[in-house]
């Protein structure tokens, strides 16, 4: 399997020819290599995990491609058909298991109302989280999508939270939000989380590629 990380939010599974698509947002280039596409998971509604437009370039190749999230983007979504799926469900879709864990967004204020959000282990290798710091209970994380940068994180949060899963890998998400120098640092601090549990930090950019 083969992960493509995009801007921000948004990654690309490859297996046997076939692609999986997660969370392609406002802060995503357009998408164009969409063909062959076996399935799209959105872990929230925030505009920056998904967007219409995004929805289209995809659903457009790939006709009745299954997308899969939680209940708040079906209703925020109700253009497109959305299978609803929540923590604790696995679904195998054309050589890709998914396993969804958490179920609520990362608190970023009391004044603003907590929403849906679920984290995904794909073929039982990779953990994105979404916007949460979700631990998936009783996995041993092979590699580990670490948010870097949002209103709702602060870096000492980011670093528990790599401690906590302890990955063999790990690689940066959610950073369009941070100035070249911030994401400098977010990796800096992944890195030697990452490193102090035993694994090893891939600063991914845009467009950048890892074996899985």
């Amino acid at each position: 399997m083969r992960l493509t990380k995009y801007e921000h939010a948004a990654l690309l599974l490859e297996n046997s020819g076939r692609k999986l698509f997660v969370d392609p947002g406002s802060f995503t280039t357009p998408l164009t290599e969409t063909a062959n596409t076996a399935a799209i998971v959105i872990t929230h509604e925030h505009p920056d995990h998904w967007t219409p437009e995004q929805l289209n370039r995809i659903v457009g190749m790939n006709p009745g491609v299954p997308i899969f999230a939680p209940a708040g983007v079906a209703a925020a979504a109700e253009d497109f058909e959305i299978t609803v799926v929540n923590a604790g469900d696995t679904v195998e879709v054309d050589g890709f298991t998914l396993r969804f864990f958490g179920g609520t967004h990362a608190i970023i204020h009391s004044s603003i109302p907590v929403i849906d959000n679920l984290g995904v282990l794909v073929n039982d290798t990779l953990f994105y989280p979404g916007d949460s710091f979700t631990i998936p209970e009783g996995v041993e994380v092979d590699l580990l999508a670490v948010p870097c940068g949002a209103p709702w994180l602060k870096i000492a949060e980011v670093i528990d939270y790599v401690t906590a899963v302890a990955p063999k890998r790990s690689f940066p998400v959610h950073e369009m939000v941070l100035s070249v120098a911030g994401k400098g640092m977010a990796n800096q601090r992944i890195e030697a989380a990452t490193e102090a549990g035993g694994g090893t930090f891939f600063p991914l950019q845009p467009g950048e590629s890892l074996d899985v």
